[in-house]
């Protein structure tokens, strides 16, 4: 017999979202209305998410926040699970959606240069371009 598989979904951009605060009542309820667990922050920079949910939900989820041209071509990472691993819901209103630490800083306004795949190596073998490797040592072993 096939079990119900739950549909863990990650998701953020750096958007402005002057506005997050009123968002937050719609997603909550379209979140509870379609079974979603675990937990989305809003802020004036963007948004950032790891939900889970029925494929039917996590569709729906996206569908309602495509209908907001902000969210437009934001990446969705999904995964499979045998059982929902969040226990609630929650959508919480913060100062970053990514804790820099900088004061004053806006990931919206000052960002690096996007490289394409197929251009990676060639950036990197330039002798003046410094890669600082930030991955947790379980993530690169």
């Amino acid at each position: 017999m096939l079990e119900k598989q739950t549909i863990v979904a990650a998701f953020y951009k750096f958007i402005r979202l002057d506005d997050h605060a009123a968002l937050r009542p719609e997603i909550m309820a379209l979140c509870e209305q379609q079974n979603i667990k675990g937990t989305i922050l809003l802020a004036a920079e963007g948004i950032n998410a790891t939900v889970s949910g029925s494929r039917e939900a996590i569709d729906q989820l996206r569908i309602f926040l495509n209908r907001d041209s902000r969210f437009e071509k934001m990446e969705y990472k999904e995964s499979l699970f045998d059982k929902d691993p969040f226990y609630r819901m929650k959508v919480k209103l913060k100062k970053e959606i990514v804790t820099l630490g900088v004061p004053g800083s806006d990931p919206n306004n000052k960002t690096g240069r996007y490289v394409a795949s197929n251009q990676w190596n060639e950036l990197i073998s330039d002798p003046d371009v410094l890669v600082i490797d930030v991955r947790n040592n379980y993530e690169c072993e």
